[in-house]
């Protein structure tokens, strides 16, 4: 995977959702660049930009946003086909209840 498609995970150290997520991707030998927005107020603030709410793991694929560790929707992200930065604001998954 070039580094441009690389998954991007935003998480925090004390979140077991964010470990599994990791963890997932670990499994499946998909890179990722993994930022700890409690410890990066500026990912913090990208991560609430792109994902529109403050919960984490919050994970980026091919420009589409996942909230919350969903497997089944981070292999659809990753089978799906990129989509540009202007159209992703309509593609977020999100579940209110993983917060």
């Amino acid at each position: 995977m070039a580094e441009k498609e690389k998954v991007i995970v935003y998480s925090t150290s004390t979140c077991p959702y964010c470990d599994m997520a990791k963890t997932y991707l670990k499994e499946n030998n998909i890179e990722y660049v993994d930022f700890d927005v409690a410890a990066d107020h500026e990912k913090a603030k990208e991560m609430i930009i792109k994902s529109g709410q403050k919960g984490v793991p919050v994970l980026e694929i091919k420009g589409k946003i996942v909230v919350g560790f969903r497997p089944d929707e981070i292999q659809k992200a990753l089978n799906s086909t990129p989509i540009s930065r202007d159209s992703a604001i309509n593609n977020v998954i999100f579940d209110p209840f993983d917060q």
